[in-house]
C-alpha cells in the first residue's frame, strides 16, 4: 500500500500521534521552540511587548521592545530612553560573565535565551562613536501577524509593522558602490573633505565681510527697508478696515422705525468697530518705522472719520450731545495732533531731499558698489517738485475739511471757540489751492449763517471730491506718479452718514 522507502516514515508518524493521544498530559512530546522565552501571546493572538531593563552605567531605565525585536528596534528603544546617546553599543552578559556586544539578530536571540524563566532581559548600554557603532541589516527582520485574527486585526498588526519598520540600505547598493567607484577611480571621501574645506572657507570669508564696516553700512540700508516694508503691511492693513467700515447700510422705506433704528445702530457699532482696527493698524505702522509720516496723517484721518460718524449718530438718534461731546471732540484733538506731526515729518523729509538734490542718494551708492543699477530708482527734478506740490494741497484739504467739521460740531455744542476753527479751515483751503469762489460757498452754507441750508451742514464733501478730480486730471495730464496717500485722500464719504441724517 506504502511505497518501502516512505513505509517506515509513516509508522515513526503514527508512533508519535499514538503516544501524544496516551499521554495528553505529557508536554515533553509537544516540538518545542529554539528559545526558551517563547514569546507570549495576548488574547487576540498578538504578540506581547517584552519588558527590558537598559542599563547605562548607574542609570537602569525600564523599556518595552516587541516580542521578535530586531537591531533596529532595539537600538530605537535604546535611543529613545537615552536620547542624549549618538551612538550605542548594547552588550549582555554571558554565562561567564563577560559583556558581548550584540551587533545582529542572532546574538540578540543568544541573549534572550540566556535570561532566566520569568525574569526580564538585562541589556548593557555603552556610548560610542557614530564610526564603530555595529551596522544594522533588517533584511530577515520577521513579521508577526496572527493568521487566526480577521481581516481588521491583520490590517492593524500590518500598520503597526509599517511603523515600526526602520529603513536601511541594503547590502548589495553599497556592495555596487564601492564596485563602482573602484571601476571609476574616483574617491567619494576626497570629494566630501574638499566640500567641508570649502565650507568652512566660505563661513570664514562671510565672517570677515559682514565685520567689515561695508558691510555695516549695507545693513543700515537693509535694517531701513525692512521697516518701510512692515510699516507699509500694517498701513494697508489699516486702509482694508477703512473699507470695510464703509459698508453699504440697505433700508427699506416701508421699514417701521424700530427696525430702522435697529439697523442703524448695528452698523454704526460695525463701522466704529473697524475705524478702531484700523488705528491699531496705523498705529503698529508708525512703531514698525517712528518716521513713518504716512502712518501719522492715516491715523489722523481714521480719528477725524471716526469722530464724524460719532456726532452723525448722536444727532441722528437724538442722544444727549453733552455726555458724548467729549469724547468726539477728544477725537478731533488727536486727528490735529497727528495730521501735524505727519506734515512736519514730511517737511523735514522734503527739505532734506531738496538739500541733496545734486548728490546721490547713500542707496544709491551702495547699489553700484554692488553692481545693482537696475534697483536704482530716479525720480527726474519736476515730477518730485510736483509731487510734493500735489501731496501738500492735499494736506491742507484734509486738515481744512477736519476744521470745518469741528467748527460745525463747536457751533452745535454752543462753543465760541467755532469761529477760529472756520477761519483756521478757510486758512488751509487758501494754503491747499481752493478757489476764492469756492471758499466763498463753504462760508456762506456754515450751519452759523441764517442762509444755511437744512439739515446736519453743508456738504463740504462734496466741493472737496470735485476738488480731487480736478488734481487728478491735472496729474493725469502731467503724468505724475501717484503716491501711497491717494487711496485715503479719495475715500469718498460712506452712506451710513446719509443715512443717519434723514432717520
Amino acid at each position: 500500500m506504502y511505497p518501502t522507502g516512505s513505509r517506515r516514515l509513516w509508522r515513526r508518524r503514527e508512533s508519535f500521534w499514538t503516544t501524544r493521544r496516551s499521554c495528553p498530559r505529557r508536554r515533553r512530546w509537544w516540538p518545542l521552540h529554539p528559545s526558551r522565552n517563547r514569546a507570549r501571546r495576548g488574547e487576540d493572538g498578538s504578540s506581547l511587548p517584552r519588558q527590558v531593563k537598559l542599563v547605562f552605567g548607574e542609570d537602569i531605565r525600564w523599556a518595552q521592545v516587541p516580542a521578535s525585536c530586531s537591531m533596529a528596534q532595539l537600538r530605537e528603544a535604546v535611543r529613545s530612553k537615552f536620547p542624549g546617546l549618538k551612538a550605542v553599543l548594547v552588550k549582555y552578559k554571558d554565562k561567564e560573565g563577560d559583556l558581548v556586544t550584540i551587533t545582529n539578530q542572532d546574538e540578540l536571540k543568544w541573549a534572550e535565551e540566556l535570561a532566566e524563566a520569568g525574569s526580564s532581559l538585562r541589556l548593557y548600554v555603552t556610548e560610542a562613536d557614530p564610526e564603530h557603532e555595529p551596522y544594522v541589516d533588517d533584511t530577515n527582520m520577521e513579521r508577526n501577524v496572527n493568521s487566526n485574527s480577521d481581516n481588521g486585526s491583520i490590517r492593524s498588526n500590518r500598520q503597526d509593522e509599517d511603523r515600526s519598520t526602520v529603513t536601511c540600505i541594503d547590502d548589495w547598493i553599497v556592495q555596487f558602490a564601492r564596485l563602482f567607484k573602484n571601476h571609476v577611480g574616483i574617491s567619494s571621501d576626497e570629494y566630501l573633505d574638499l566640500h567641508e574645506v570649502s565650507m568652512k572657507l566660505y563661513t570664514e570669508a562671510i565672517e570677515d565681510t559682514i565685520t567689515t564696516e561695508e558691510a555695516q553700512e549695507v545693513f543700515h540700508l537693509a535694517e531701513g527697508n525692512f521697516q518701510e516694508m512692515a510699516a507699509l503691511a500694517f498701513f494697508h492693513w489699516g486702509n482694508v478696515h477703512m473699507s470695510r467700515a464703509r459698508k453699504r447700510l440697505l433700508l427699506s422705506g416701508d421699514s417701521p422705525s424700530e427696525l430702522v433704528l435697529e439697523q442703524v445702530k448695528e452698523a454704526y457699532e460695525w463701522a466704529r468697530d473697524e475705524y478702531n482696527k484700523a488705528g491699531t493698524r496705523y498705529e503698529d505702522a508708525v512703531k514698525a518705522k517712528p518716521d513713518f509720516f504716512e502712518g501719522f496723517l492715516a491715523l489722523a484721518h481714521q480719528q477725524f472719520e471716526q469722530a464724524k460718524l460719532s456726532w452723525y449718530y448722536a444727532i441722528g438718534s437724538n442722544a444727549d450731545l453733552d455726555s458724548c461731546s467729549s469724547e468726539i471732540l477728544e477725537l478731533f484733538n488727536k486727528a490735529e495732533d497727528n495730521i501735524e506731526k505727519g506734515i512736519e515729518m514730511w517737511e523735514e523729509m522734503e527739505e532734506q531731499r531738496l538739500k541733496n538734490r545734486s548728490k546721490p542718494s547713500q542707496e544709491n551708492i551702495v547699489l553700484e558698489k554692488m553692481g545693482l543699477e537696475e534697483y536704482i530708482k530716479d525720480v527726474s527734478t519736476d515730477d518730485a517738485a510736483e509731487q510734493a506740490s500735489n501731496l501738500r494741497s492735499q494736506i491742507n484739504i484734509l486738515w481744512g475739511m477736519l476744521l470745518y467739521e469741528r467748527s460745525v460740531v463747536e457751533f452745535k455744542l454752543g462753543l465760541p471757540m467755532w469761529e477760529d476753527c472756520l477761519m483756521a479751515a478757510i486758512e488751509k483751503f487758501k494754503l491747499g489751492g481752493a478757489s476764492a469762489t469756492d471758499i466763498a460757498v463753504l462760508v456762506k452754507n456754515h450751519c452759523a449763517n441764517e442762509t444755511a441750508q437744512d439739515g446736519l451742514g453743508f456738504k463740504i464733501d462734496e466741493i472737496v471730491q470735485a476738488w480731487n478730480e480736478m488734481y487728478d486730471i491735472k496729474r493725469w495730464l502731467r503724468g505724475v506718479p501717484s503716491f501711497r496717500l491717494e487711496p485715503l485722500f479719495r475715500r469718498r464719504v460712506p452712506q451710513l452718514h446719509t443715512a443717519l441724517e434723514h432717520i
